[in-house]
């Protein structure tokens, strides 16, 4: 596969759910979406040994037609800035991203 151009698109979404789902249902020309300050929501209770109503799940929104890139979080009160969405059509591509 050849890429001759790249289209990157960025966006300060200020943690607003609305405009960050906009952006992953219409930025679909572009190949790689950066989000600054993405909004962290529940996704649902994980099994736990230590609770035994589950743990929250805690993480960004994920699209069908894109890739989730982020960072490993270092500590609990470390939070994440910017999130990597690269459009689905590049998954042929063998990405090795590094913190």
């Amino acid at each position: 596969m050849i890429i001759k151009d790249i289209k990157i698109f960025s966006q300060n979404v200020h943690k607003n759910n609305l405009i960050f789902n906009t952006i992953l249902e219409t930025k679909f020309s572009f190949d790689i979406v950066f989000v600054q300050e993405p909004s962290w929501t529940t996704i649902h209770s994980i099994p736990s040994s230590r609770c035994s109503e589950g743990e929250e799940l805690v993480g960004v929104p994920n699209h069908l037609n894109w890739l989730t890139f982020s960072r490993n979080l270092t500590s609990d009160n470390d939070s994440l800035r910017v999130v990597t969405y690269t459009n689905i059509r590049l998954s042929p591509l063998v990405m090795n991203l590094r913190s």
